[in-house]
């Protein structure tokens, strides 16, 4: 699977049903080439277009499924939120 096909597919946490929007990045282990997590946009911010001052870090551990259009975690969204 390509970078672009997770792109374009959802993600949603299975804690309470919520689309956490879309993979823009992959964090991925230099010395073995894994895949450690995948990064998602947070929220934007109120005052500012297209500022954003948070990331989510879903951990590779934490992707439950990947379906045709969706990809389904498991995750504390407050212990997988970074401020950039």
């Amino acid at each position: 699977m390509r970078l672009r096909e997770l792109e374009e597919k959802s993600v949603i946490n299975m804690k309470n049903c919520k689309c956490l929007g879309n993979v823009v990045d992959l964090d991925i282990d230099e010395k073995d080439g894994c895949i450690r997590a995948l990064i998602l946009p947070g929220p934007g911010h109120f005052f500012g277009i297209f500022c954003r001052e948070y990331e989510l870090f879903i951990p590779w551990c934490d992707v439950k499924k990947i379906g045709p259009e969706i990809i389904l975690v498991d995750v504390d969204e407050k212990e997988v939120t970074h401020k950039l």
